[in-house]
């Protein structure tokens, strides 16, 4: 009996609250079909079954998608609004600060796309990682890619090289996307950093938060096509690079003193050459080195002086956004007295 008790008194107790938070951009019938998915999968789990499950969507669109009504006639779903299109990774972060003053420590949030493409049915893989870490666990779970299914040509090539790219700028490999769980105390916090107004998938990977990965397959899309052409993937790249600024930037200033270096020394090496030997060194190359180091230094200087300026007004443009706008009423908070 001590023993049983004992092993009871262990067991992770199952969440009483999870909140699934999701941002749609004309996308409410996917996102039907992911809640009713996702619903039946949490109750199915013997583990979760009886968890009381709420559906937040942020409506991207700023309130001109009238499918939305199907959403907010829902007993199970809360519909944010902001006051204008913010995109899927500045919108997931509006929408969580302003649910986040509304729960309790104990909730559990997640977060994921509304396409299918972050499968429903490993929802209550990430809650039991969860609540296996312990109740008063600071962990963020993160869903990581095992493999992508139907992607265009193009993307299959592009994108090793994105992640090469962002491995050298920042150190860190990106196998995520907004598929992650945690606790509502650990989001209280961490929300408030303000990375997370440039971008939240890598933001989570750049916290000072332990990170569980949970390996899971990227879903196919529900229905529909992706309204994300080439021009805003490269536009979400960028956004992911921005919260790693103190890596990149630290980053640039190995390279810079790197081709310094090698640049010294070639110089150093052909005055000895003109010096030391009879045989002349082309003047062409000569002025072809020291142009071409130059060149270098300050084009690497200046990029990532603009990248830094960059990032940083974005994040300050958008630092206040939630304490101006009711997320619920989707109105100026201004407004509320009138």
């Amino acid at each position: 009996m001590g023993i049983a008790g004992e092993e009871t008194e262990r067991a992770p107790r199952k969440p009483a609250r999870v909140y699934i938070l999701t941002p749609v951009y004309f996308d409410v019938d996917p996102l039907l079909t992911l809640r009713e998915d996702a619903a039946r999968s949490i109750e199915e789990d013997p583990d979760l079954r009886g968890t009381e499950v709420t559906f937040v969507a942020l409506d991207d669109t700023a309130g001109r998608d009238p499918e939305f009504t199907k959403v907010r006639s829902l007993a199970d779903a809360t519909v944010i609004t902001p006051p204008f299109n913010l995109g899927h990774q500045r919108g997931l972060v509006y929408a969580l600060r302003c649910l986040a003053p509304t729960l309790r420590d104990s909730d559990l949030i997640v977060t994921m796309d509304a396409d299918g493409e972050d499968r429903p049915t490993d929802v209550p893989r990430l809650i039991h990682e969860l609540v296996s870490l312990g109740e008063n666990s600071e962990h963020l779970v993160v869903a990581q890619r095992t493999r992508r299914s139907k992607m265009p040509l193009t993307l299959r090539l592009l994108y090793p090289c994105f992640r090469a790219t962002f491995y050298l700028a920042t150190g860190t490999s990106v196998r995520s996307g907004n598929f992650a769980a945690y606790r509502a105390d650990t989001a209280k916090r961490m929300l408030l950093h303000p990375m997370f107004d440039l971008c939240y998938s890598s933001t989570l990977l750049n916290l000072d938060f332990p990170v569980a990965l949970v390996p899971c397959e990227r879903g196919d899309r529900i229905s529909g096509k992706s309204r994300m052409g080439y021009s805003q993937l490269f536009s979400h790249a960028l956004r992911m690079l921005m919260p790693f600024t103190e890596n990149i930037a630290r980053r640039a200033l190995w390279t810079f003193l790197v081709s310094l270096v090698i640049a010294v020394i070639l110089a150093l090496t052909i005055v000895a050459v003109r010096l030391g030997t009879e045989s002349a060194t082309p003047g062409w190359a000569t002025y072809s080195l020291a142009g071409m180091s130059i060149l270098s230094v300050v084009s690497l200087g200046n990029l990532v002086l603009l990248f830094t300026v960059y990032s940083q007004s974005t994040a300050v443009s958008l630092s206040s956004l939630e304490s101006n706008w009711d997320p619920f009423e989707a109105r100026p908070v201004s407004e509320r007295e009138r």
